[in-house]
Order: structure tokens, then sequence, then C-alpha cells
């Protein structure tokens, strides 16, 4: 059996630019609306700690989340006629298939079930297929 070549390099950068996506994503995109469809009372500073706890976390998340699509990406690499595919082909291919899988459906678990607003799982939603896109762009160049 052939061992799955995964970038430990690429894993790294690709969870670091999720970080920073998800900085963007929730303070300078989507912020304000983000914090209000989520009820948070933005008047309220978080203490030093939780936000430590929370960025950390956050990271840990994002290495997870780059490691487990590398490997996700490496496997596919065994289906046949993949190789025939293009590399935007395959990053979309990836994204998307993952993105439907795995994201989108627990997103409408959080309006249908959690009574969450379409505004937030859009944001959400969206967010999460560019943290896929991001990872897969970064996995497949490194």
């Amino acid at each position: 059996m052939e061992e799955l070549k995964i970038s430990l390099t690429g894993v790294l950068v690709a969870s670091i630019a999720n970080f920073f996506v998800g900085f963007l994503w929730f303070s300078v995109l989507f912020g304000k609306t983000w914090a209000k469809e989520m009820k948070i009372d933005m008047s309220q500073k978080p203490t030093t700690g939780f936000m430590i706890k929370s960025l950390v976390m956050n990271f840990i998340g994002c290495f997870f989340l780059a490691y487990v699509f590398a490997h996700n990406n490496a496997a596919w690499g065994f289906v046949p006629g993949m190789e025939q595919m293009g590399t935007v082909g395959k990053i979309m291919n990836s994204v998307i298939f993952t993105w439907l899988g795995f994201f989108l459906i627990v997103g409408l678990n959080t309006v249908a079930f959690e009574m969450k607003s379409w505004k937030l799982f859009f944001i959400n939603t969206t967010y999460h297929f560019m943290m896929l896109l991001v990872s897969a762009i970064i996995l497949f160049y490194l």
C-alpha cells in the first residue's frame, strides 16, 4: 500500500492562513452582523484569558481542519481518473464535496433545529467554504 503524501509545511501554512481568514471574516467583513445574529453584546469586552483560550482553540481547530483535509485530498489521488483532472478541478472538487458533505448540512441543521437565522447560516457556511478553498490552494501547491 502506498503512503499518503501530506506536506506538514502545507498543513501549518494552511492553519495560519485560515486563522487569519477567520480574523478577517468575523471582524472586518462580517463581525458586527455576525455578533448581532449570535446575540452577542459587543459592549461587553471579553477577558484576556477568555480571548487567549478562544484563539488557541481556534488555531487548534484550523490545524485539525488542514491536516484532515490534506489527508482526504491525498487519498483522492488514488481514485482512478484523478490524474487527468487539472489542478483547479481537483481543488474545486475537494472543496465543494467536503463543504457539501460536512459543512453545509451542519449549517442547515442550525437553522432547522437551533433556530439560527439564514443570515448567520450564510456567514458561517461561506466562511467554512473559504477555509476549505484557502486550505486546498495551499495544500495543492506546497
